[in-house]
């Protein structure tokens, strides 16, 4: 099977699986806050709890994956248990049941991203630096066609149903509808997973206790440090985003449309982040991510203009192409590929998980005791000085992939352990 085909049913699993999280990302935390009633450090605490779990889930799912080298097939199995776990969140009610069902929702949906981009760069290795922008992108286009048509599809649920907001906070009565259909989608992407590529470089098996080689590697160290303080700055900021809106005056509307603009940037900055990635290489991609992060957050905080708010979403497609795309690509180049999946799982513990909590946390009992602005503009000012010191943290990646190479080379056919 050439790669064009095993392509096929990668590009298809990342369309459906983003475009379910273009309908709970973008408004999971307004339901939290308005239809659900939170206060802001319990939205913090809810959104603490998927990087906590995934601390632990996405290492665990990691060396699964590397041990047996069934990487598609994780892949598959935690997208049917992450359906599930949106169908409990939708049964949930008060703080308690929510929190627990995140919680339960987090142990396979945290491992999802890291273990379909393991399963994409082993299935693309050697391709070319256009490959996995080409691929990824149809991530990108199923999260704005769900991120355009759900705001639709809700107003004329609740218009069917004749839902009305009776106590004056929640915009959108009906919002919790979008766990059903988020359940939904993660099922249909569950079922393309069983079809993924499961031969060649996906297949590679690490020996037992391989793993400890990753944390003697100064690359990779000094990769996951740059990484946890990237996440810190700029998780919560991005959690929180619709609450931001909201206190800026805006609704769901506002809320689609900036994404929207900032989806339509993102697709051909994705598609072409071959070329950034032969002109600026992995660390200069990461620098642009970051240094687009500051200004966007830095003019969001200090900014009330719509009119100047608009246009500054569109970093968020530089934020994409540099960090979401940069990241893992830095860190293939410094890994052997027996131990793909367990080093993406770590970049994901290490940012979404370690990171990501402080981030949420700290930004939610900033949004609470000092208001809306605060978490942007400190975000801002903190990830400015990080962007800048980028090539200063990470070394250059050309030596550790020249190793990576050989040892890939060197276990092509690796014994069983």
């Amino acid at each position: 099977m050439g790669k064009v085909t095993q392509s096929f049913p990668l590009a298809l699993f990342w369309f459906i699986y983003m475009g379910a999280l273009g309908i709970f990302f973008p408004y999971y935390s307004l339901y939290l806050r308005e239809n659900a009633g939170l206060t802001g450090t319990q939205v913090g605490l809810v959104l603490a709890m998927v990087p906590l779990v995934g601390m632990f889930a996405q290492p665990f799912w990691g060396q699964v994956a590397d041990r047996t080298g069934a990487r598609s097939r994780v892949v598959a199995v935690l997208a049917f248990g992450a359906s599930l776990g949106y169908l409990a969140l939708a049964s949930a009610s008060g703080f308690p049941a929510i929190l627990a069902a995140t919680v339960a929702l987090s142990c396979f949906s945290t491992a999802i991203i890291p273990m379909t981009v393991s399963v994409t760069l082993g299935m693309l290795h050697g391709s070319g630096p256009y490959a996995f922008g080409l691929v990824r992108v149809w991530g990108t286009l199923g999260y704005l066609l769900l991120v355009v048509a759900f705001p639709w599809l809700i107003r004329h649920s609740q218009q069917f149903q004749g839902l009305v907001d009776t106590t004056g906070q929640a915009s959108e009565p009906g919002l919790g509808m979008m766990f059903f259909v988020t359940a939904g989608l993660v099922l249909a992407s569950a079922l393309v997973g069983l079809f993924l590529p499961r031969a060649g470089m996906v297949a590679l098996r690490a020996s037992k206790g391989d793993w400890r080689s990753l944390f003697k590697n100064r690359a990779v160290m000094r990769f996951l440090f740059f990484v946890l303080a990237v996440y810190i700055l700029q998780a919560g900021p991005m959690w929180l985003f619709p609450v931001y809106v909201r206190a800026r005056g805006g609704d769901l509307n506002t809320i689609r449309q900036m994404w929207i603009l900032m989806l339509l940037i993102e697709i051909p900055l994705v598609i072409s982040s071959g070329a950034g990635l032969k002109r600026l290489g992995p660390r200069g991609l990461l620098a642009l991510g970051v240094l687009a992060g500051a200004l966007r957050w830095a003019v969001s905080g200090l900014s009330h203009d719509f009119y100047v708010i608009y246009p500054v979403q569109m970093l968020h497609g530089v934020m994409v192409t540099g960090l979401i795309l940069g990241g893992p690509l830095y860190l293939d180049a410094i890994v052997p590929g027996r131990l793909r999946s367990t080093a993406q799982a770590l970049l994901s513990m290490i940012g979404v998980g370690i990171g990501g909590i402080a981030s949420n946390a700290g930004a939610g009992w900033l949004l609470e005791h000092v208001g809306a602005d605060a978490p942007y503009i400190l975000s801002g000012i903190g990830s400015f000085i990080l962007g800048c010191l980028v090539w200063w943290i990470l070394p250059s990646p050309e030596a550790w992939e020249h190793r990576s190479i050989a040892g890939v080379r060197a276990v092509r056919e690796p014994p069983l352990p």
